[in-house]
């Protein structure tokens, strides 16, 4: 596997942003994640974002992160980093793709500065949800434009 570091506007990445919006939908019976997202948000040395390749160079993982460098009434503090769009292709899953793309995101957050990572998902992400406890997230107070949503979760780490 090859992980680039990409634009959230890269033709890649929008492609499988379209297939992640497809299973939140699926998953959510509704019209996906519509939380605003700017392609600049994720421009260094405030965000990041990665697209893992295969042997194929097919586009097979994607993650980013975003920073908040104050406290805001939707629940973020400064120096936060916020991790979004993490997602495997079907095909992919169980290789470990996430894990790696998780731990690149939160070494370059680190890098930059940022104190703490932070993420939402929802309850019917279930293996998401393994994925980050088992990488050392706690449930956090809510934050985000899902917080006042009943199937949302919210994890944090400090960096």
């Amino acid at each position: 596997m090859n992980i680039r570091r990409v634009s959230f506007a890269h033709p890649d990445a929008v492609k499988l942003n379209d297939q992640v919006q497809a299973e939140y939908a699926l998953r959510y019976e509704d019209e996906g994640d519509a939380t605003y997202l700017d392609p600049a948000m994720f421009d260094p040395p405030s965000g990041l974002y990665l697209i893992a390749y295969d042997e194929r160079d097919r586009p097979v993982a994607t993650g980013g992160w975003r920073g908040h460098d104050e406290e805001t009434e939707e629940g973020y503090l400064a120096g936060d980093a916020e991790l979004k769009r993490m997602y495997v292709v079907e095909e992919a899953r169980g290789l470990g793709l996430a894990r790696r793309i998780l731990a690149a995101l939160e070494e370059d957050a680190r890098m930059a500065g940022r104190t703490r990572m932070v993420l939402e998902t929802g309850d019917r992400q279930p293996e998401a949800i393994a994925l980050y406890t088992s990488s050392g997230y706690e449930p956090s107070a809510k934050f985000g434009y899902y917080r006042h949503h009943e199937a949302s979760r919210c994890y944090a780490k400090s960096l």
